[in-house]
């Protein structure tokens, strides 16, 4: 009878015992899988920049490209064109054309500098000349008139001085131009008497130039 009972009581201990083993794994197993994640570290600092790496070798050199077509409208500032008239006399008239000059002109978009220089006088009392250039017959309009004037108050002023005029003209087509040199009456004053490349040289300086400043 004792040895059964003794048994009995082995068995309820044995029971226990596995109960609490077995409570314990549970625990244990359900703090590993449904443990709260951790906070987040503190972000580290960035590192220095790497250094440059060594350069590459130079790749070989390009096809060289065709030259450009010259346009219509094109300019040789390198090679000036220009043209000279001299004479020597004496040309006592009024009014009237003084001299011309012929001047081939190689483009349409150039313009044209003109200038006289000689000996000019107009002679009488409160008179006036004007001498001027025309342009295949016509004073220049592209900007204005290329002109200058000699004014005499007095009889007892006879002056026979070395005078320069000189303008540009914009707009002259290209070609052969006829370019005149005149002289003629001021606009409010009487006529003088008139004399134009006195006992020394006269000349007319043509040249084609580039279009000004916009």
């Amino acid at each position: 009878m004792e040895s059964k009972f003794v048994i009995l009581l082995l068995f309820v201990f044995m029971a226990d015992i596995t109960s609490v083993v077995n409570s314990q794994s549970k625990t244990t197993s359900s703090q590993v899988t449904c443990g709260s994640a951790g906070i987040p570290g503190i972000p580290g600092i960035p590192g220095n920049p790497g250094r440059d790496g060594i350069p590459g070798s130079r790749g070989p050199a390009g096809a060289k490209g065709e030259p450009g077509e010259r346009g219509d409208d094109y300019v040789d500032l390198v090679k000036s064109n220009w043209k000279q008239c001299v004479w020597k006399r004496g040309d006592g008239k009024d009014t009237g054309l003084i001299q011309n000059c012929i001047f081939n002109k190689k483009y349409d978009n150039t313009s044209l500098r003109v200038f006289y220089e000689g000996n000019l006088r107009s002679y009488g009392s409160q008179v006036c000349n004007r001498w001027y250039f025309t342009f295949d017959g016509a004073e220049c309009t592209k900007p204005a008139t290329i002109e200058g004037i000699v004014y005499v108050k007095s009889t007892q002023i006879n002056p026979h001085y070395h005078r320069h005029i000189e303008g540009y003209c914009n707009q002259v087509p290209k070609g052969h131009i006829r370019v005149g040199f005149w002289i003629g009456k001021c606009q409010s004053h009487s006529l003088g008497d008139g004399y134009t490349g006195y006992i020394s040289m006269s000349r007319i300086v043509i040249e084609e130039v580039p279009p000004p400043q916009a």
